[in-house]
Formats: C-alpha cells, sequence, structure tokens
C-alpha cells in the first residue's frame, strides 16, 4: 500500500463497537471492505476483499479467536493485521506478539490509532 485510501477488513463480534469503528475508519477518509464477527467469515472473504489491512479483535463469535485467524491469515500469506482489543493481558499480548501483527491497539481506538497504522503501512520495507 502506498499512500491514499486503505481497504480494510474489521473484524469484531460487537455490533456497536464494530459500527463506531467503521464510522471512524471512513471519516478518515478509508474503505471498509467488509465488518465480519468470526474467524471463519473473515478467513472465507480474504482471498476475493485482498484487504490492505485487517483491523482484527481478538474475542470473536465463532470457533476461531481473533489471534488463530491472524495466525492462519498470515500461512496463507494474507494482509498485515492490527489487534484492536481489550484483552491486554500479559499472556494474550504474547500470544497475538507470536502472530506478528503490524500493531496491538488497545480499544477504544482513535484516530490517531488509524493514523499511525497507515503511516506504518506506507514505510518503506
Amino acid at each position: 500500500m502506498t499512500g491514499g485510501q486503505l481497504n480494510i477488513l474489521l473484524v469484531e463480534d460487537e455490533r456497536i463497537i464494530s459500527l463506531a469503528m467503521e464510522m471512524l475508519i471512513r471519516k478518515m477518509g478509508h474503505r471498509v471492505g467488509a465488518c465480519v464477527p468470526t474467524g471463519e467469515a473473515a478467513l472465507e472473504l480474504l482471498p476475493g476483499l485482498r484487504p490492505d489491512l485487517v483491523l482484527m479483535d481478538i474475542h470473536l463469535e465463532g470457533r476461531l479467536d481473533g489471534i488463530e485467524t491472524a495466525r492462519l491469515m498470515r500461512e496463507q500469506g494474507g494482509p498485515p493485521v492490527a489487534y484492536a482489543t481489550a484483552y491486554t493481558d500479559a499472556e494474550t499480548r504474547a500470544r497475538a506478539q507470536a502472530t506478528m501483527p503490524l500493531a496491538f491497539l488497545p480499544k477504544p481506538i482513535g484516530p490517531a490509532d488509524i493514523k499511525s497504522l497507515v503511516q506504518m503501512l506506507n514505510q518503506p520495507a
């Protein structure tokens, strides 16, 4: 991704949070390709959606949590994942770090968090 509008896959099981995050992302000029409540749905949409970034909650509906979903995405050569979660304890952070995320953001996320993610994605490799 080089500048411009991001295409973001939002994986969040709490509908009110999902709507708020979607509004924030759109207000900042980016596109939300899809909002899904499960890791299974995210994995199913990934190939056709081809997002620049996945914004992932850790606690999700379904049998996969966000960390396991991110691991599976990474195995498939998927896009960068940034966690947006209320679960910030050391054990959860350690599990999440094993998936090599772009970022680990405590909720609630705000405009500065989205700007930071865009800057990270635009840094040369």
